[in-house]
């Protein structure tokens, strides 16, 4: 099971955070996400792809700056 950071310099507050979970936790293989408002990051655990967790996060309205593993 991976773990990815991703930098999500817009994220601002608890809807951004809520609104990036929600998408993200409706991806096949997710088994955890957190947002930190204050570090403007998403951490996800589990077996999606990045190209799918990219894809979630903008779904909900926010680009990816950058991922650390």
């Amino acid at each position: 099971m991976a773990t990815r950071t991703y930098s999500v310099p817009s994220i601002s507050c608890e809807h951004c955070k809520k609104a990036i979970e929600t998408e993200v936790a409706k991806l096949s293989g997710v088994s955890s996400v957190g947002v930190d408002v204050a570090a403007k990051t998403v951490t996800v655990e589990g077996g999606a792809t990045d190209e799918e967790i990219r894809s979630a996060i903008e779904e909900a309205g926010y680009d990816v700056e950058g991922t650390r593993t």
